[in-house]
């Protein structure tokens, strides 16, 4: 008798709840973070800022989601998560690096430097 193991459907509510509310959180302290800085400007925001925390629980919630649906998929999970850790961890860093550009051009310009509808 062949045996399929069970997809890990749990896993997949359990990343996306992890993303979901760590998401939440980096949002409210990113939010306050900005005001604090815009009244008072510091040479660096995203340095010791708490944003840390938040972000990497982000992208843990992230990998175990897509590993997850991967396995559903793939039936491997060595495979899933071959694929969704370095694909996580190579956003997570475009991610980081784009946020960081955006609060530069925050700081140096104003809320007028951040035009999205001009494009």
């Amino acid at each position: 008798m062949y045996y399929l193991p069970q997809p890990p459907y749990f896993l997949l509510f359990v990343g996306l709840f992890i993303g979901l509310t760590c998401g939440f959180a980096f949002e409210a302290i990113l939010k306050t973070k900005v005001k604090d800085w815009l009244k008072k400007p510091a040479d660096q925001i995203l340095k010791n800022s708490g944003l840390e925390l938040p972000f990497l629980g982000i992208c843990v919630g992230i990998c175990v989601f897509l590993s997850s649906g991967l396995d559903i998929f793939l039936l491997n999970p060595w495979i899933s998560y071959a694929i969704s850790l370095p694909l996580t961890i190579f956003i997570a860093a475009l991610v980081w690096i784009q946020l960081e550009k955006v609060l530069q051009q925050l700081k140096f310009g104003g809320s007028k430097a951040i035009d999205l509808d001009a494009f």
